[in-house]
């Protein structure tokens, strides 16, 4: 995690030193924040959406007529809840992750610095996911695996946004809905023993979120 973080800081200021090296009009840095909601999409689990939040540091540029383009860094933390139980009881088990994404949009301005749509790659760097302490040994519904035993996610995920912003030049509110594409769960695979206790199947897990925040251009 504190590697993370040190890795978060060092792109953000990489990417505010892009930003005043490469500015002319219609550049800006934009500082942002907000909550989101994930969930897990996938064949061997039920999930459950849970909440969380993100920030991180954006630089929009001109590109061409109506169109710009977005470079940006964002930390965040994921929630999400997995049927499972305890002592025999039903009992959802909560996982949070948390990681770095960098970013790099397309933009339309549909009204110039006021109305646009943002689309493009997330790159997302995971860090490992965890679970409280009193819930480790949960017992995965549908499975006999324990909370524990799936938390070595995969450290390199790739995503879809999709994002619609409007507002001043100054201040923006966001709305934004990104996919994970890649299976957060393929590491899982090479365990032949973890796939046994998943009912011998493949573990296949893909993020959801849909977020809102609010964005500060200096």
């Amino acid at each position: 995690m504190k590697n993370l973080l040190l890795m978060f800081f060092v792109i953000c200021f990489s990417c505010v030193s892009f930003a005043q090296y490469g500015y002319r009009d219609g550049n800006r840095i934009g500082i942002s924040g907000g909550l989101s909601q994930s969930t897990l999409y996938g064949s061997n689990f039920s999930a459950k959406p849970g909440t969380g939040y993100g920030g991180g540091l954006s630089v929009r540029g001109n590109y061409y007529n109506n169109w710009s383009m977005i470079y940006g860094m964002q930390f965040f933390i994921n929630t999400f809840s997995l049927e499972s139980t305890k002592a025999l009881q039903n009992k959802d088990t909560e996982f949070s992750l948390s990681g770095v994404q960098i970013r790099l949009l397309l933009s339309y301005n549909i009204v110039k610095d006021h109305v646009s749509v943002d689309f493009g790659p997330v790159l997302q760097i995971n860090g490992k996911m965890t679970v409280k302490s009193d819930d480790e040994k949960n017992i995965i519904k549908g499975t006999l695996l324990q909370a524990n035993q799936i938390l070595d996610v995969g450290n390199i995920n790739g995503n879809f946004y999709l994002g619609f912003s409007a507002g001043s030049k100054v201040v923006r509110g966001i709305i934004f809905y990104q996919y994970g594409f890649t299976n957060m769960f393929g590491k899982l695979n090479s365990d032949d023993a973890l796939v046994i206790l998943n009912g011998n199947q493949k573990f296949k897990g893909n993020l959801g979120t849909i977020g809102a925040q609010i964005i500060f251009n200096l």
